[in-house]
């Protein structure tokens, strides 16, 4: 195989492919990137569990495909100078790549050595712009679980029935939900859960553009179509929790907050909080105005928010880094805090208390030195 296209579109595409390989593993070929030149250059790379493909124009003088190590193609490309990259690769897995002066010579990976991406019928599918899916990924995804007790949770819940999109994240401790309207469609009302690795990358792929993300569901997989890129994940399976029932329908208390300036106190309060001096942060919701205080063995920081409404001297704890995921992640300027008791949740919505985002916090026991 020979061809030759320009570095930055080549080192683009093997940065956004790199994210699909495995950083360590007994099939050398999972490290590496698939290299296929035909009428343009495909890169892909796969770990078994997601795969990353997309297409570069490129100048093919002779077509092939060669494997050749993520890691080392990507320093490699970073350190070439700016300009035409040339690569050919013989039956030898003989491996020369040029650009400008520079020139490399190394031993590739047999293709045949790289396992097949799995094919996804497609059946159900629908199309949304990107900067909305990736917007709805950026306001859920901090709620996945990062551990593996429960491996269902590691991911987000996609739903879709009738013309709504829901995206939903949780993991033990907090649940983001997030809801859209779909413009364009042929899916019928289904459920599925997408690892929450492959939606960081679908997240940076996508741009804040025009363009549309095509999603199509198989029965084990789903592919995710971003302009020339497309990014293969397995399904998780499992049972997902039902947060229709999870989320409260009515509330004693009801407070509507400025989101810049409730964030700004208790990230006052918050900063005697460390790794080795962690406390909740205690909220006491009484007439116009929250009481945030927070005791370490550093000693005791307090503010004061101002709000609308009372929570009759309500007493609650909640951790604080939960707690700020939910608000920066609100995509409104004024919220509710919605409460029933010190051991229920914390809804936060918007103020005109809409559904498009609700995310719910448990708070924690409060103890007498806290």
């Amino acid at each position: 195989m020979k061809f030759s296209c320009e570095k930055y579109l080549l080192q683009q595409a093997c940065s956004v492919a790199s994210r699909a390989t495995a950083s360590k593993s007994t099939i050398p070929a999972l490290e590496g990137l698939l290299l296929e030149a035909d009428l343009s250059l495909r890169v892909t790379g796969y770990d078994l569990r997601k795969g990353i493909y997309t297409r570069v124009e490129a100048d093919v003088a002779e077509r092939g495909s060669i494997v050749v190590g993520a890691r080392f193609l990507g320093e490699m490309l970073r350190r070439l100078p700016d300009g035409i990259v040339s690569l050919s690769a013989d039956e030898n897995m003989n491996v020369t790549v040029k650009c400008g002066r520079s020139e490399f010579n190394f031993i590739g990976i047999n293709p045949a050595d790289f396992p097949e991406m799995p094919h996804v019928d497609g059946v159900n599918n629908i199309t949304v712009p990107q900067n909305i899916l990736r917007s709805m990924i950026n306001q859920t995804i901090f709620a996945v679980a990062t551990n593996d007790a429960r491996p269902i949770y590691t991911g987000t819940l996609f739903e879709i029935s009738e013309d709504m999109l829901t995206l939903v994240s949780v993991d033990g401790y907090r649940l983001a939900k997030r809801t859209e309207k779909i413009e364009k469609g042929h899916m019928e009302d289904c459920s599925f859960v997408v690892p929450g690795s492959a939606l960081s990358d679908i997240e940076r792929i996508c741009s804040d553009e025009e363009g549309e993300v095509s999603i199509a569901v198989g029965s084990k997989h789903i592919l995710f179509t971003i302009g020339d890129t497309v990014v293969v994940s397995r399904r998780l399976e499992g049972e997902f929790l039902n947060y229709r029932k999870s989320i409260p329908e009515s509330f004693r208390f009801t407070v509507k907050v400025e989101k810049s300036e409730f964030m700004s106190s208790i990230d006052r309060v918050a900063l005697i909080i460390s790794e080795k001096n962690s406390s909740p942060v205690r909220l006491t919701f009484e007439d116009d105005h929250i009481r945030c205080l927070c005791t370490t063995p550093i000693g005791k920081a307090e503010d004061i928010c101002s709000c609308e409404g009372s929570g009759d001297r309500l007493e609650i704890g909640f951790n604080d880094r939960y707690l700020m995921d939910a608000l920066k992640a609100a995509a409104a300027d004024k919220l509710q805090l919605c409460l029933n008791s010190a051991s229920s949740p914390c809804i936060v919505r918007a103020e005109d208390g809409g559904d498009s985002f609700t995310y719910m916090i448990l708070p924690v026991r409060l103890r007498a030195g806290d």
